[in-house]
């Protein structure tokens, strides 16, 4: 049992484990110390000062300050206060708060802090930096929201290994930057956003695209079609004041139908079409002595950190498009023929929890014919402002269905939004192949969870045990394929997300701030409504089942891996 000590906090006695900080001791004491940089298990550095308190007598920075038994604290001095204020006026002398037009408004936490702690005046004369990278397709930087306090850096370095922000120049100048200030676009970014979502100002951003969607929405002569992500279900909702992991599905298709597309489609019809597409590939693979093992490629933020540093694996990557991109693409084919709608003439918008589906449809690899898959991608974020901007009570909504056909899917595509998710979703419908039976047992808990790298051998037959992994996040990924690089581990099968714990956490998902993040697990509590959607909602589970999926091959693609599967829905790779 781990030791107790025992402290005083203003005033109150309190036991808690030996180690802790005061800052998490404080929590129990149901006192909310104020903090910017501190971000749980990523930015523990106590680099902003605002957490200040006094400790036996002496001003410490409580993220980073342990208990101990008989310390005596106080968070709320004259002293503290004041130091507070004061370092946060000084923030704020270098910060452009032009709060009214920032995307971080009423969700900043610089902007939390300064209403909590009273500031109702400006000290100092404003002096920021006026920089601005928006090359990149995904992700805008403006160093005049910077606040410095490296949690962008430290999730890029430390979390996702990529390293293309952090600290540099020296003293007074010291700033977070890239190397030799050069734009994201050049860098090896991977477009994966979780420098976004963990940032607690507008320093960073998704690059909005809702204005194309609006035009797109208003031209007569085009036919708008949308499709969403299952983790966008997942997330939406908390922009409206809906607990997190609670389920919006119905609101979320009755709000675009009045912001006036002509069909709503759900991108896990596409994910059963992956499945089938992927699965297939797997079992030829398998038995025809086929690369091994085969990573799953639809994470357009881990495929691009494959082509940077793992460009001797390409091979194993599957060559399956992403179930957005195979959606475009048969949008743009099958259904357009369906219902006489020429295909240079419908545009294709997708709703993704992702920053990195912006990069990917612009990748010159993902059209057909001279059409690209998907013409426009926004996140679940531009999603919600759009919603709010059109004046739609989202609450008020009644339940709605997706559109028919394209907008019917199983369990096992829901899933596909939580780590671990397209792994169980193609043992599903592997293992029905292989056996040739309608398995009950399909509920795959060896790679659910939010483990770091989750490995099993799942014996489908007596004579074939299929060794499978999971990894998301960055560090985690870099762990597994230096194992697989360096014949450490064999598989048959690896499922890559680039974002911790799947796209129900991707970048383009809605903020939450540092205060929640110490008590709930965002990436746990948004994968429930998935689950729960596949075990409770969905009445097919898996997606070999789904009858608009086995429609579209009868009619159209005539069997998984055909001559038609591989021009619409295949794809390859390049190294950077």
């Amino acid at each position: 049992m781990m030791k107790q000590v025992t402290l005083n906090i203003d005033n109150k006695w309190v036991t808690v484990p030996e180690g802790i900080t005061v800052l998490e001791a404080s929590k129990t004491a149901g006192i909310n110390i104020p903090t910017l940089c501190f971000l749980k298990e990523i930015n523990e550095v106590g680099a902003c000062r605002m957490c200040m308190v006094e400790a036996d007598g002496k001003v410490q920075a409580s993220c980073v300050y342990p208990v101990a038994d008989g310390m005596v604290v106080k968070t709320n001095t004259p002293k503290i206060r004041d130091m507070r204020k004061v370092i946060l006026e000084l923030i704020l002398a270098n910060h452009n708060s032009s709060c009214t037009i920032c995307v971080r408004n009423n969700s900043c936490e610089l902007q939390a802090l300064s209403k909590d702690l009273n500031m109702t005046e400006e000290l100092f004369e404003r002096e920021f930096s006026h920089n601005i990278d928006d090359l990149s397709p995904s992700i805008v930087r403006d160093d005049s929201r910077c606040i410095n306090c490296g949690r962008c850096a430290n999730i890029c370095n430390n979390i996702q290994k990529v390293g293309v922000l952090g600290f540099v120049h020296r003293s007074d100048r010291t700033k977070v930057g890239t190397v030799y200030d050069k734009p994201l676009a050049e860098l090896s970014c991977i477009n994966c956003g979780q420098c976004i979502v963990n940032c607690p100002v507008g320093a960073l951003r998704e690059k909005d695209n809702t204005e194309a969607v609006w035009e797109a929405l208003a031209d007569s002569k085009k036919y708008v079609v949308v499709q969403t992500a299952p983790a966008v279900r997942a997330g939406l909702g908390e922009e409206f004041g809906y607990a997190m992991g609670t389920s919006v599905t119905g609101k979320m298709v009755a709000a675009l139908r009045r912001l006036g597309f002509e069909k709503v489609f759900d991108t896990d019809f596409a994910a059963d079409v992956t499945i089938m597409e992927e699965g297939t590939e797997l079992l030829n693979r398998i038995g025809n002595g086929g690369i091994l093992p085969m990573i799953t490629s639809c994470s357009p933020g881990w495929i691009k950190y494959c082509e940077h540093n793992y460009p001797e694996l390409l091979g194993n990557l599957s060559t399956c498009k992403s179930p957005q991109n195979m959606m475009g693409a048969l949008l743009k084919s099958h259904y357009a023929r369906m219902v006489g709608v020429k295909p240079e003439d419908m545009v294709v918008v997708s709703i993704m929890p992702c920053t990195a589906k912006k990069f990917e449809v612009q990748r010159d690899e993902l059209e057909v014919d001279g059409l690209r898959d998907v013409d426009i991608s926004i996140t679940t974020r531009e999603l919600a402002r759009m919603i709010k901007e059109a004046r739609i009570e989202f609450t008020m909504l009644e339940d709605e269905a997706f559109d028919p056909y394209y907008g019917d899917s199983t369990g096992a595509a829901v899933i596909f939004g939580a780590t671990g998710g397209v792994m169980e979703a193609a043992l599903r419908t592997v293992a029905d192949i292989l056996t040739k039976q309608d398995l009950q047992s399909i509920e795959y808990n060896q790679v659910r969870g939010i483990e770091g790298i989750k490995e099993a051998s799942i014996q489908v037959t007596e004579d074939l045990t299929v060794k499978v992994a999971v990894a998301h996040g960055g560090a985690n990924i870099k762990k597994l394929m230096s194992r697989i690089k360096n014949g450490e581990a064999e598989y048959h099968f690896v499922e890559i997300m680039a974002c911790p714990g799947g796209c129900v956490n991707g970048g383009g998902q809605p903020i939450v701030s540092d205060k929640i993040k110490m008590e709930v697990d965002v990436r746990t509590e948004r994968a429930k409504a998935l689950y729960q959607e596949d075990s409770q909602v969905l009445t097919l589970r898996k997606s070999h089942e789904n009858p608009s999926v086995k429609r579209l091959y009868e009619e159209f693609l005539q069997e998984p891996n055909s001559h038609k599967s591989h021009k619409l829905l295949h794809t390859h790779y390049q190294e950077r």
